[in-house]
């Protein structure tokens, strides 16, 4: 039946219309009463996603619509996508006969813990409706059509080549594997197949498309007449910065709904990453002049983002995020090329009021040799001669960030890093750099020769230092307090405390499984629980919890989605049970990250009052030193100290 759920467009030449569809829907039998129904999920074995998914995506399933076209005049009436293939596009500028669509269907049980792509590849008539199945299994994604339909580009992860197909002829044309450098992400550190930087960006009269390297963009010429050559001139690579086409746009009607376009004869705006540095800025190329010549038009050390651009005058006028820790994040433009920058807001005048802070890049060996990074705020105030208190923060990799713009809020997981460094804390975030099967051990492998390095300044106090961190840096953080006692006191939120429970969980805000994060993806044990029983035994803090001599302040909320909670729990309980010294914070109707301004407001209070303690000595607040009993929840929040 048409579905009223189903978005209804014109073709652009007007000659056709798009609909949806849907089955018939089943109606509910209203003859039974409602105290007589069972009220159950069944979970199967065999089931495309497991109930929690099912159920998570069930209001869009019942309105999901399959694409259909008809001609104008109300003849030839094609279906197009159906419940075997549910996703069809057609490009506004399409006047082929077919398309290229492909599905993931038959492999939707084992996406449970394996992530690398799978899809079945169709080629669909849009005279008939009539499906061609042209490879099965494939390890395929990032599939782009060319906006007239005639050329489509994709990517193999396995063979982690860009290929592109042409549709009159079938031929499949190797695109990159003879250019001499890597189109996937070189940094990839889970045990998964790695990502390509970028997906193709078409011209919209599909006369070329682009594919970007580490740090550079390639044109190729669908035809092959003209060979591929660097878009950016070999800039990126030769001055260690990444390019990034800033001013794509999405064609939503076509394949996929989700091809990138660059407007044709306009020039190409670049937001520019100077990988070393860490400064950016913006660069352009007017290929519409004859001899187009990357020219940059701005760069510095700051975070330059969200550039638009006003073309109706002689020149054209730039408006343009800029920002820094230092100065905060606020609106710019410029008429003349940069020359001259105008600040447009001020969104933060009251920062000049507080004792603010500094942030520098730092460096080190971990403990394999790696060369790492990470960010170090100082105090405004910052007095050399001082010794200060070291709060150790960490998720991943944040090194790049060095010109992000930060503001004090509470704090919904973690420590706010301006609001500890007013109150002169020194704050480091270092960059962590992973072992396949080994996380907890990465973690103290890059984090502890940086401890090392620190302690070499004369104003960082060695003996106080701090650890904290929220979901995988809240595991790390669970893992590395039972390696080591270096720390005075550690702050650990929404933690996996046990590798071998956590393995058959669920994630509940999208109702996944939690198997394939070990398997592949950030937890990085790369084998099953039952080939790896050994690793998540080592990578679980829970076995190891009577080593424990530093103080830990937990926060695990009861709904949330992402980390089981019973895993906050089964730390509390275990690290009560050895007569270790720790607190849970459980919220209550509260996600992975906290929502509620309230709750944030009393997690930060929190926050300061326990490390405050056991880093610069101030009294226990009675919710340290007695508790709050249940009898006194909603009264007493335990904020004040002992008289």
């Amino acid at each position: 039946m048409v579905s009223d759920n189903g978005r209804i467009s014109f073709s652009k030449a007007g000659d056709y219309i798009t609909y949806g569809t849907c089955p018939i829907p089943r109606e509910k039998d209203t003859t039974l009463v409602e105290f007589e129904q069972p009220k159950l999920d069944i979970w199967s074995w065999n089931d495309e996603y497991i109930q929690p998914i099912q159920l998570k995506n069930l209001n869009r399933e019942k309105k999901r619509t399959y694409l259909a076209k008809i001609n104008i005049d109300g003849t030839n009436p094609v279906q197009l996508a159906d419940p075997t293939l549910e996703s069809v596009g057609i490009g506004d500028e399409n006047k082929e006969q077919y398309v290229i669509t492909y599905t993931d269907k038959p492999y939707r049980m084992s996406q449970q813990w394996d992530m690398n792509p799978k899809n079945d590849v169709y080629k669909v008539s849009l005279i008939d409706g009539s499906k061609e199945l042209l490879a099965k299994g494939a390890p395929f994604n990032m599939m782009m059509s060319s906006p007239d339909g005639k050329y489509y580009t994709f990517y193999d992860a396995e063979a982690r080549i860009w290929y592109l197909y042409t549709l009159a002829t079938g031929e499949i044309k190797d695109l990159t594997s003879e250019l001499g450098v890597i189109f996937y992400n070189e940094d990839h550190d889970t045990p998964s197949l790695p990502r390509p930087y970028s997906s193709a960006i078409w011209s919209e009269n599909s006369d070329y498309f682009l594919i970007r390297d580490r740090y550079d963009y390639w044109q190729f010429d669908p035809t092959g007449t003209k060979a591929p050559f660097l878009l950016t001139e070999g800039k990126g690579r030769a001055t260690n910065t990444t390019y990034t086409v800033a001013n794509p746009y999405n064609d939503p009607k076509s394949f996929m709904g989700r091809s990138l376009k660059i407007n044709a004869g306009k020039p190409i705006y670049f937001r520019t990453f100077d990988r070393t540095t860490k400064e950016t800025g913006f660069a352009i190329k007017d290929v519409t002049k004859r001899r187009a010549t990357l020219r940059q038009l701005v760069k510095g050390p700051y975070t330059y983002d969200a550039m638009g651009i006003c073309t109706t005058g002689k020149k054209p006028i730039y408006i343009y995020s800029r920002g820094r820790f230092e100065d905060g994040n606020n609106i710019w433009l410029t008429s003349d090329d940069f020359k001259t920058q105008v600040q447009v807001t001020d969104v933060n005048p009251q920062q000049r009021d507080y004792n603010w802070g500094t942030v520098e890049l730092v460096s080190w060996n971990t403990a394999d040799g790696i060369r790492a990074e990470g960010l170090l705020f100082k105090p405004e105030n910052f007095d050399p001669a001082r010794k200060y208190p070291l709060m150790i923060y960490f998720y991943e990799k944040y090194s790049d960030d060095l010109y992000a713009s930060r503001s004090p809020a509470p704090s919904r997981s973690t420590v706010n890093i301006p609001y500890f460094v007013s109150n002169e804390y020194i704050v480091f975030v270092p960059d962590i750099y992973y072992t396949d099967g080994h996380p907890g051990q990465s973690a103290m492998k890059s984090i502890m020769p940086a401890c090392d390095m620190l302690c070499e300044y004369p104003w960082i106090d060695g003996d106080n230092m701090a650890i904290q961190g929220q979901s995988w840096g809240g595991y790390q953080v669970a893992y590395m307090i039972t390696q080591t006692n270096r720390f005075k006191a550690a702050g650990s939120g929404a933690p996996v405390s046990n590798m071998t429970s956590a393995y058959g969980g669920i994630r509940w805000e999208s109702g996944m499984a939690r198997t394939f994060q070990y398997e592949q993806q950030q937890s990085r044990i790369g084998k099953d629980l039952w080939e790896g029983f050994d690793l998540y035994i080592e990578n679980s803090p829970l076995f190891f919890v009577p080593n424990v001599t530093t103080p830990v302040l937990i926060m695990h909320n009861d709904e949330d989605g992402a980390v089981p909670w019973w895993q906050g729990i089964e730390f509390f309980n275990a690290l009560r049970r050895c007569g270790k010294k720790a607190w849970l914070l459980q919220y209550n109707g509260e996600a992975h990250n906290l929502r509620d301004r309230r709750n944030t407001r009393d997690l930060s209070i929190r926050l300061e009052q326990f490390f405050d303690h056991y880093l610069k000595g101030k009294p226990a607040p009675i919710w340290m030193s007695k508790g709050v009993p249940a009898t006194l929840k909603g009264i007493d929040l335990g904020y004040g100290y002992e008289q």
